[in-house]
């Protein structure tokens, strides 16, 4: 079992485990409760109803949050000449083409936080699918990565769009904005990703689609909120 530090153990006992909350009540806890030497990331965390191994009952979304996620995205660019230039002054973190993938396959790192190709790239991208693929990097139609509009896509990232996904447990997790913003603002962020979730239920779902949520700050405690 982890060992918790002793900050984390008294901050948890300002959380009653058994109990859900409202929302702004949620938050208020998570401040209280989020004593980090940095600026600590709220993050979301859903349960969902579904089973992940039926691909009809596979969760995934993009939606733009308000308020963005306060992380500045490192976007990477994988896209022939023509389009690197407009890659470039859009401010894509890297950009390149078919010598790009080839480091890409020769050292496996990925210093980036999400890769953005045109659709004619994407035959070569498929010799570093097992690199990228694991770490959640692969560009996809679905979540609007692989794209001929690379400036209006990577404006949208910069604005705060964002991808969402069940994970193999069935379970959701998303940031949607540091601690110590304003309540309003993670209140607005929150509801646009619930409601967009909300959305995307799949159709031959029978049972509970939502099971619970939970919210934490970062190396903080959770708190169960009411759904």
């Amino acid at each position: 079992m982890q060992k918790r530090s002793k900050r984390y153990q008294a901050e948890s006992k300002l959380i009653d485990r058994n109990k859900t909350y409202d929302l702004d009540e949620a938050l208020g806890l998570i401040k209280q409760t989020s004593k980090t030497k940095f600026d600590g990331s709220l993050e979301v965390h859903i349960r969902l109803g579904i089973d992940p191994k039926k691909s009809d009952q596979f969760v995934r979304s993009a939606i733009i949050l308000p308020h963005g996620t306060g992380k500045k995205l490192k976007i990477a660019v994988i896209a022939d000449e023509s389009k690197q230039k407009e890659a470039k002054e859009a401010g894509a973190f890297l950009v390149g083409g078919k010598e790009l993938i080839e480091e890409i396959k020769k050292t496996s790192r990925c210093d980036f936080d999400i890769m953005i190709a045109t659709p004619d790239m994407m035959k070569e991208l498929a010799s570093v699918a097992k690199v990228l693929g694991p770490k959640g990097l692969m560009p996809s139609p679905k979540s609007g990565t692989v794209t001929v509009d690379v400036k209006k896509t990577i404006d949208e990232l910069n604005k705060g769009k964002v991808e969402f996904k069940n994970d193999d447990s069935a379970n959701i997790h998303q940031i949607i904005g540091k601690v110590s913003w304003d309540t309003a603002k993670l209140k607005e962020n929150f509801e646009t990703l619930y409601d967009a979730i909300k959305r995307v239920k799949p159709s031959g779902l029978k049972g509970t689609y939502i099971k619970s949520l939970t919210i934490s700050g970062s190396m903080g405690p959770g708190v169960k909120v009411k759904v």
